[in-house]
Protein backbone atom coordinates (compact mmCIF):
# COMPACT_ATOMS: atom_id res chain seq x y z
CA UNK A 1 0.00 0.00 0.00
CA UNK A 2 1.32 3.32 -0.88
CA UNK A 3 1.98 6.19 1.03
CA UNK A 4 -1.16 8.53 -0.63
CA UNK A 5 -3.41 5.57 0.36
CA UNK A 6 -2.41 4.77 4.12
CA UNK A 7 -3.20 8.66 4.49
CA UNK A 8 -6.73 8.32 2.50
CA UNK A 9 -7.38 5.59 5.17
CA UNK A 10 -6.33 7.27 7.84
CA UNK A 11 -8.09 10.41 7.29
CA UNK A 12 -11.97 8.04 6.79
CA UNK A 13 -10.80 6.60 10.41
CA UNK A 14 -10.65 10.60 11.61
CA UNK A 15 -13.76 11.03 9.97
CA UNK A 16 -15.96 8.37 11.14
CA UNK A 17 -14.67 8.67 15.07
CA UNK A 18 -15.97 12.74 14.28
CA UNK A 19 -19.14 11.03 13.16
CA UNK A 20 -19.37 8.39 16.17
CA UNK A 21 -18.20 11.36 19.02
CA UNK A 22 -20.84 13.64 17.21
CA UNK A 23 -23.83 11.27 16.75
CA UNK A 24 -25.58 9.88 19.95
CA UNK A 25 -27.38 6.92 18.66
CA UNK A 26 -24.19 5.94 17.44
CA UNK A 27 -22.09 6.94 20.65
CA UNK A 28 -24.73 5.06 22.74
CA UNK A 29 -23.04 1.95 21.43
CA UNK A 30 -20.14 2.63 23.47
CA UNK A 31 -19.44 2.28 26.87
CA UNK A 32 -17.59 4.62 28.98
CA UNK A 33 -14.11 2.97 28.18
CA UNK A 34 -14.84 3.33 24.49
CA UNK A 35 -15.48 -0.37 24.70
CA UNK A 36 -19.00 -1.99 22.45
CA UNK A 37 -21.85 -1.82 25.04
CA UNK A 38 -24.10 -4.84 24.13
CA UNK A 39 -27.15 -3.05 25.96
CA UNK A 40 -27.00 0.48 24.22
CA UNK A 41 -29.44 -0.48 21.92
CA UNK A 42 -32.06 -2.20 24.59
CA UNK A 43 -34.62 1.00 24.83
CA UNK A 44 -34.76 2.14 28.60
CA UNK A 45 -37.81 1.24 31.33
CA UNK A 46 -38.61 4.86 31.21
CA UNK A 47 -38.81 5.53 27.96
CA UNK A 48 -40.75 2.22 26.98
CA UNK A 49 -43.32 3.38 29.67
CA UNK A 50 -43.46 6.72 28.48
CA UNK A 51 -44.68 5.35 25.11
CA UNK A 52 -47.18 3.46 26.36
CA UNK A 53 -49.61 2.48 29.29
CA UNK A 54 -48.67 -1.14 30.09
CA UNK A 55 -46.21 -3.61 28.81
CA UNK A 56 -48.05 -6.87 27.50
CA UNK A 57 -46.62 -10.31 26.59
CA UNK A 58 -48.17 -12.89 24.08
CA UNK A 59 -49.93 -15.67 26.44
CA UNK A 60 -51.38 -18.76 25.53
CA UNK A 61 -54.50 -18.81 28.46
CA UNK A 62 -57.46 -16.46 27.61
CA UNK A 63 -56.88 -14.48 30.40
CA UNK A 64 -55.71 -11.08 28.31
CA UNK A 65 -55.11 -9.70 31.83
CA UNK A 66 -52.39 -12.26 32.88
CA UNK A 67 -50.07 -10.64 29.87
CA UNK A 68 -49.63 -7.44 31.44
CA UNK A 69 -45.82 -7.64 32.56
CA UNK A 70 -45.43 -4.16 33.92
CA UNK A 71 -47.96 -1.47 35.00
CA UNK A 72 -46.81 2.16 35.47
CA UNK A 73 -50.48 3.16 37.21
CA UNK A 74 -49.54 0.30 39.79
CA UNK A 75 -46.76 1.68 41.27
CA UNK A 76 -48.97 5.16 41.61
CA UNK A 77 -51.60 2.98 42.82
CA UNK A 78 -49.25 1.47 45.71
CA UNK A 79 -47.71 4.35 46.61
CA UNK A 80 -51.05 6.48 47.18
CA UNK A 81 -52.57 3.00 49.46
CA UNK A 82 -49.10 2.89 51.25
CA UNK A 83 -48.30 6.41 51.75
CA UNK A 84 -51.12 9.17 50.54
CA UNK A 85 -53.96 7.15 52.07
CA UNK A 86 -52.47 6.56 55.39
CA UNK A 87 -51.41 9.89 55.85
CA UNK A 88 -54.40 12.01 54.54
CA UNK A 89 -56.91 9.25 55.91
CA UNK A 90 -55.17 10.22 59.37
CA UNK A 91 -55.33 14.08 59.00
CA UNK A 92 -58.90 13.80 58.29
CA UNK A 93 -60.03 11.43 60.86
CA UNK A 94 -58.04 12.67 63.94
CA UNK A 95 -58.80 16.30 62.53
CA UNK A 96 -62.35 15.49 62.72
CA UNK A 97 -62.05 14.21 66.25
CA UNK A 98 -60.21 17.45 67.25
CA UNK A 99 -62.62 19.49 66.22
CA UNK A 100 -65.64 17.68 67.92
CA UNK A 101 -63.62 17.81 71.13
CA UNK A 102 -63.02 21.35 70.58
CA UNK A 103 -66.49 22.04 69.99
CA UNK A 104 -67.42 20.13 73.00
CA UNK A 105 -64.78 22.43 75.00
CA UNK A 106 -66.19 25.39 73.97
CA UNK A 107 -69.42 25.14 73.02
CA UNK A 108 -70.89 22.49 75.41
CA UNK A 109 -73.96 20.37 75.34
CA UNK A 110 -76.47 22.46 73.98
CA UNK A 111 -79.41 22.18 76.68
CA UNK A 112 -83.14 22.35 76.07
CA UNK A 113 -83.52 25.76 76.99
CA UNK A 114 -87.27 25.62 78.52
CA UNK A 115 -86.08 22.09 80.04
CA UNK A 116 -88.22 18.77 79.83
CA UNK A 117 -91.87 19.07 79.50
CA UNK A 118 -92.82 15.36 80.82
CA UNK A 119 -94.81 15.15 77.63
CA UNK A 120 -93.52 12.92 74.68
CA UNK A 121 -94.41 12.63 71.24
CA UNK A 122 -93.63 10.12 68.47
CA UNK A 123 -91.01 11.48 66.04
CA UNK A 124 -90.06 8.25 64.22
CA UNK A 125 -91.40 4.73 63.41
CA UNK A 126 -90.26 1.37 64.87
CA UNK A 127 -89.81 0.91 60.81
CA UNK A 128 -87.48 4.20 60.86
CA UNK A 129 -85.62 3.50 63.60
CA UNK A 130 -84.77 -0.04 62.16
CA UNK A 131 -83.61 1.30 59.09
CA UNK A 132 -81.54 3.35 60.87
CA UNK A 133 -79.81 1.26 63.02
CA UNK A 134 -79.38 -1.31 60.60
CA UNK A 135 -77.16 1.02 58.56
CA UNK A 136 -75.88 2.28 61.33
CA UNK A 137 -74.55 -1.23 62.62
CA UNK A 138 -73.47 -2.27 59.22
CA UNK A 139 -71.63 0.87 58.67
CA UNK A 140 -69.69 0.72 62.01
CA UNK A 141 -68.55 -3.11 61.53
CA UNK A 142 -67.53 -2.17 57.65
CA UNK A 143 -65.56 0.88 58.82
CA UNK A 144 -63.69 -1.09 61.13
CA UNK A 145 -63.04 -3.62 59.43
CA UNK A 146 -62.37 -1.66 56.78
CA UNK A 147 -59.60 1.00 58.26
CA UNK A 148 -58.03 -2.05 58.86
CA UNK A 149 -56.97 -2.27 55.17
CA UNK A 150 -55.49 0.97 55.80
CA UNK A 151 -53.89 1.31 59.39
CA UNK A 152 -54.12 -2.31 60.19
CA UNK A 153 -50.30 -3.11 59.33
CA UNK A 154 -49.05 0.06 61.09
CA UNK A 155 -51.32 -0.27 63.90
CA UNK A 156 -52.34 -3.37 65.08
CA UNK A 157 -50.01 -5.38 63.37
CA UNK A 158 -47.01 -4.06 65.88
CA UNK A 159 -48.86 -4.65 69.00
CA UNK A 160 -50.30 -8.49 68.11
CA UNK A 161 -48.23 -10.13 65.63
CA UNK A 162 -47.49 -11.14 62.41
CA UNK A 163 -49.53 -14.13 63.05
CA UNK A 164 -52.76 -13.28 64.92
CA UNK A 165 -52.61 -10.11 62.36
CA UNK A 166 -53.31 -12.42 59.63
CA UNK A 167 -56.04 -13.81 61.40
CA UNK A 168 -57.62 -11.17 62.90
CA UNK A 169 -57.66 -9.66 59.16
CA UNK A 170 -58.71 -12.36 57.35
CA UNK A 171 -61.69 -12.72 59.88
CA UNK A 172 -62.30 -8.63 58.78
CA UNK A 173 -62.07 -9.17 55.25
CA UNK A 174 -64.71 -12.03 55.36
CA UNK A 175 -67.15 -9.83 57.58
CA UNK A 176 -66.89 -6.46 55.85
CA UNK A 177 -67.82 -8.84 52.62
CA UNK A 178 -70.65 -10.42 54.42
CA UNK A 179 -72.07 -6.50 56.64
CA UNK A 180 -71.99 -4.69 52.86
CA UNK A 181 -75.39 -6.87 51.97
CA UNK A 182 -77.04 -5.36 55.16
CA UNK A 183 -75.81 -1.93 54.60
CA UNK A 184 -77.16 -1.82 51.27
CA UNK A 185 -80.22 -2.93 52.45
CA UNK A 186 -80.53 -0.37 55.16
CA UNK A 187 -79.41 2.44 52.66
CA UNK A 188 -82.32 1.47 49.96
CA UNK A 189 -84.78 1.47 53.29
CA UNK A 190 -83.60 5.18 54.23
CA UNK A 191 -83.38 6.18 50.76
CA UNK A 192 -87.16 5.05 50.52
CA UNK A 193 -88.57 5.79 54.06
CA UNK A 194 -86.80 9.69 54.58
CA UNK A 195 -86.23 11.21 51.18
CA UNK A 196 -89.34 13.33 50.73
CA UNK A 197 -88.83 14.89 54.35
CA UNK A 198 -85.39 15.90 53.32
CA UNK A 199 -86.24 17.44 50.13
CA UNK A 200 -85.11 21.55 50.30
CA UNK A 201 -88.02 23.89 51.72
CA UNK A 202 -87.68 27.79 52.10
CA UNK A 203 -87.58 27.23 55.78
CA UNK A 204 -84.29 25.91 55.19
CA UNK A 205 -83.04 29.59 54.13
CA UNK A 206 -84.26 30.89 57.42
CA UNK A 207 -83.14 28.17 59.47
CA UNK A 208 -79.58 29.30 58.34
CA UNK A 209 -79.86 32.97 58.94
CA UNK A 210 -80.70 32.04 62.71
CA UNK A 211 -77.84 30.14 63.08
CA UNK A 212 -78.91 26.91 62.30
CA UNK A 213 -79.84 26.49 66.75
CA UNK A 214 -76.00 27.02 67.85
CA UNK A 215 -76.99 30.72 68.77
CA UNK A 216 -78.98 30.62 71.88
CA UNK A 217 -80.40 34.15 71.56
CA UNK A 218 -82.00 32.99 68.60
CA UNK A 219 -84.54 30.29 67.27
CA UNK A 220 -83.74 28.16 64.00
CA UNK A 221 -87.19 27.64 62.51
CA UNK A 222 -87.45 24.03 60.28
CA UNK A 223 -89.60 20.97 59.63
CA UNK A 224 -89.28 17.38 60.17
CA UNK A 225 -85.54 18.22 59.69
CA UNK A 226 -83.47 20.69 59.41
CA UNK A 227 -81.03 22.06 56.56
CA UNK A 228 -78.00 20.26 58.44
CA UNK A 229 -79.67 17.31 58.84
CA UNK A 230 -80.44 17.13 55.17
CA UNK A 231 -76.58 18.03 54.21
CA UNK A 232 -76.29 14.74 55.99
CA UNK A 233 -78.53 13.03 54.71
CA UNK A 234 -77.63 13.62 51.19
CA UNK A 235 -74.19 13.53 51.89
CA UNK A 236 -74.35 10.20 53.31
CA UNK A 237 -76.84 8.89 49.96
CA UNK A 238 -74.14 10.15 47.62
CA UNK A 239 -71.39 8.78 49.55
CA UNK A 240 -72.61 5.13 50.27
CA UNK A 241 -74.23 4.90 46.52
CA UNK A 242 -70.43 5.79 45.57
CA UNK A 243 -68.72 2.82 48.30
CA UNK A 244 -71.56 0.20 47.51
CA UNK A 245 -70.71 0.90 43.73
CA UNK A 246 -66.80 0.81 43.84
CA UNK A 247 -67.58 -2.19 46.79
CA UNK A 248 -69.54 -4.01 44.53
CA UNK A 249 -66.54 -3.93 41.67
CA UNK A 250 -64.02 -4.96 44.14
CA UNK A 251 -66.12 -7.63 45.68
CA UNK A 252 -66.74 -9.28 42.07
CA UNK A 253 -62.51 -8.49 40.51
CA UNK A 254 -62.67 -8.35 36.78
CA UNK A 255 -66.04 -9.34 36.22
CA UNK A 256 -66.37 -6.47 33.35
CA UNK A 257 -63.46 -4.60 34.31
CA UNK A 258 -59.35 -4.41 33.61
CA UNK A 259 -56.58 -3.79 35.97
CA UNK A 260 -56.88 -0.03 35.96
CA UNK A 261 -60.86 -0.09 36.78
CA UNK A 262 -59.99 -2.10 39.37
CA UNK A 263 -57.54 0.39 41.06
CA UNK A 264 -59.70 3.33 40.21
CA UNK A 265 -62.28 1.32 42.37
CA UNK A 266 -60.29 0.95 45.47
CA UNK A 267 -58.93 4.85 45.37
CA UNK A 268 -62.69 5.63 45.14
CA UNK A 269 -63.72 3.35 47.54
CA UNK A 270 -60.89 4.10 49.94
CA UNK A 271 -61.39 7.99 49.55
CA UNK A 272 -64.85 8.49 50.11
CA UNK A 273 -65.07 6.16 52.93
CA UNK A 274 -62.48 7.88 54.56
CA UNK A 275 -64.72 11.17 54.34
CA UNK A 276 -67.69 9.20 54.94
CA UNK A 277 -66.26 7.82 58.27
CA UNK A 278 -65.05 11.74 59.01
CA UNK A 279 -69.29 12.67 58.22
CA UNK A 280 -70.53 9.97 60.46
CA UNK A 281 -68.36 11.15 63.57
CA UNK A 282 -69.86 14.35 63.20
CA UNK A 283 -72.94 12.84 62.84
CA UNK A 284 -72.78 10.50 66.15
CA UNK A 285 -71.32 13.59 68.07
CA UNK A 286 -74.63 15.63 67.74
CA UNK A 287 -76.94 12.67 67.65
CA UNK A 288 -75.20 11.84 71.17
CA UNK A 289 -73.02 14.82 73.50
CA UNK A 290 -73.98 17.50 71.37
CA UNK A 291 -77.27 18.46 71.62
CA UNK A 292 -79.85 17.09 74.64
CA UNK A 293 -82.58 14.62 73.85
CA UNK A 294 -81.20 14.62 70.38
CA UNK A 295 -80.41 10.22 71.26
CA UNK A 296 -84.02 10.04 72.37
CA UNK A 297 -85.64 10.58 69.23
CA UNK A 298 -83.67 6.84 67.63
CA UNK A 299 -83.35 5.56 70.68
CA UNK A 300 -87.24 5.00 71.75
CA UNK A 301 -88.40 7.16 68.97
CA UNK A 302 -90.43 9.71 71.27
CA UNK A 303 -89.01 13.22 72.59
CA UNK A 304 -89.81 15.71 74.70
CA UNK A 305 -92.30 18.19 73.90
CA UNK A 306 -89.94 21.06 74.73
CA UNK A 307 -87.12 19.44 72.61
CA UNK A 308 -88.92 19.18 69.59
CA UNK A 309 -90.95 22.79 70.15
CA UNK A 310 -86.76 24.06 70.03
CA UNK A 311 -85.61 22.35 67.10
CA UNK A 312 -88.86 21.21 64.71
CA UNK A 313 -90.92 23.46 65.79
CA UNK A 314 -92.49 23.75 62.30
CA UNK A 315 -93.30 19.98 62.41
CA UNK A 316 -94.00 19.84 66.37
CA UNK A 317 -97.06 22.29 64.84
CA UNK A 318 -98.45 20.37 62.17
CA UNK A 319 -98.19 17.02 64.71
CA UNK A 320 -100.35 18.48 66.98
CA UNK A 321 -102.55 19.15 64.72
CA UNK A 322 -103.12 15.72 63.24
CA UNK A 323 -103.64 14.32 66.82
CA UNK A 324 -106.05 17.14 67.63
CA UNK A 325 -107.85 16.33 64.09
CA UNK A 326 -107.82 12.89 65.57
CA UNK A 327 -109.41 13.43 68.45
CA UNK A 328 -111.42 16.08 67.11
CA UNK A 329 -113.21 13.20 64.93
CA UNK A 330 -113.30 10.82 67.62
CA UNK A 331 -117.07 10.22 68.87
CA UNK A 332 -117.56 11.19 72.75
CA UNK A 333 -118.12 7.62 75.08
Amino acid sequence: MNFLARILLVMIALALLAIAATCPTFAQKLGPDGAPNPTASVTPERALLKQVPRVEGRIDIPDTKAGVLIQPAGRTWDYFHQVLLRWSGAIVILGMIAVLGAAYLIIGRIPISGGRSGRKILRFRAIERFAHWLTAASFVVLGLTGLNITFGKVLLLPVIGPDAFSSVSQAAKYIHNFTSAAFVVGLVLIIVIFFRDNLPEKVDIDWVKQGGGFIKSKHAPAGRFNLGEKLVYWLSLLAGVAVSVSGFLLLFPFFGTDILDMQLAQVVHAVVAILFVALILGHIYIGTLGIEGAFEAMGTGEVDLNWAKEHHDLWLAQQLAKEEGRTAATPAE
